[in-house]
């Protein structure tokens, strides 16, 4: 075993389709590298997406971004108490002229799914959203209905101490792979933002350099990145550690491990390798682990979740891979 790891690698992008991406996403949320880069690799590990942050930073910018990008056809739901569960999922209604009941697909039916503001609705409207989160699938009357693939949800919501919102429930924030932050820009990217309003919105600018088609093709090759025993040993000591930490209350579930292992293979993927090293799964690690764990005591903020994350990363001994 090396010894335990203190810090998590700068990532060198060298796949050329995530490349040509990252440089079209710039063009409208600037000087966030590293967020997009997470977002395009849970977008290639399969998983959906939570952005939690301040109103106002751009969540809702870089979604329409990632769906120009590749090509997506894209839906938004504005996530307000009064939206219904079948606004997402879709209803059946009787048709007089076939007098037979048709279904009407909801907002859910497309390839990525913008839900803003998910933790201002109800409880309902937001379960509504479980089962095609997992299934990728709709039950309506007995009936499945599959939706197409690929099939993303970024959830965007406010802090909890914004008016009128709610905690989401600890199986609903397991479905997402990850869970990342904007943050405010720096004053020169703020500038910069200011002076492209200007004249036209930087979205108009954004070229399609891929489809729904190649983002499959490039999950299957994520599939088949190598993952060597000690590797796996290492990822299931990090998952044990939140389980045995003194001061979390619910650890890293199994779902969260499989998260954490495709994640990582998203990463090394992205940098041309066929293979996992422990590097990739500490760049991925507290995006996948914070918002899955529960903590003892009244600090159970998003900066403490970090903290006990670093912590367990630089207490487990790191398998050599040479």
């Amino acid at each position: 075993m090396a010894t335990p790891r203190t810090k998590t690698m700068r990532i060198q992008l060298r796949q050329p389709t995530l490349q040509s991406m990252l440089m079209e996403m710039q063009k409208a949320v600037s000087g966030k590298n590293d967020v997009i880069f997470k977002v395009l690799l849970a977008m290639l590990a399969g998983g959906h997406i939570l952005l939690e942050d301040m109103p106002g930073v751009g969540k809702t910018t870089l979604a329409l971004a990632i769906s120009r990008t590749l090509s997506l056809s894209c839906k938004r739901i504005q996530f307000t108490p009064d939206v219904l569960p079948t606004d997402v999922t879709g209803f059946t209604m009787y048709q007089k002229s076939s007098d037979s009941f048709v279904f009407k697909k909801g907002s859910a039916f497309c390839n990525l799914l913008l839900a803003d503001e998910i933790n201002r609705t109800s409880s309902k409207t937001q379960s509504a959203l479980l089962e095609l989160m997992e299934e990728g699938a709709v039950t309506m009357d007995g009936r499945t209905y599959d939706l197409p693939k690929p099939h993303i949800v970024i959830a965007t919501q406010n802090p909890i101490t914004c008016v009128g919102t709610q905690r989401l429930p600890e199986s609903q924030m397991d479905r997402f792979l990850v869970r990342l932050s904007l943050g405010y820009p720096s004053p020169e990217h703020e500038i910069a933002l200011l002076k492209a309003r200007q004249v036209s919105n930087p979205l108009d600018d954004i070229e399609p350099v891929a489809d729904a088609e190649e983002l499959l093709a490039m999950r299957r090759e994520v599939q088949e990145i190598y993952v060597n025993d000690s590797v796996y040993e290492y990822i299931v000591s990090l998952i044990q550690a939140t389980r045995n930490h003194p001061n979390i209350r619910l650890g890293i579930s199994p779902r969260g491990s499989l998260a954490l292992m495709q994640m990582s293979k998203a990463c090394a993927y992205a940098q041309g390798r066929d293979y996992l090293l422990p590097d990739d799964i500490a760049f991925v690690c507290a995006d996948v682990f914070c918002h899955r764990l529960l903590l003892h005591g009244t600090d159970d903020s998003a900066e403490q979740a970090q903290n006990l994350v670093q912590e367990i990363l630089k207490s487990v001994p790191v398998p050599d891979t040479e």
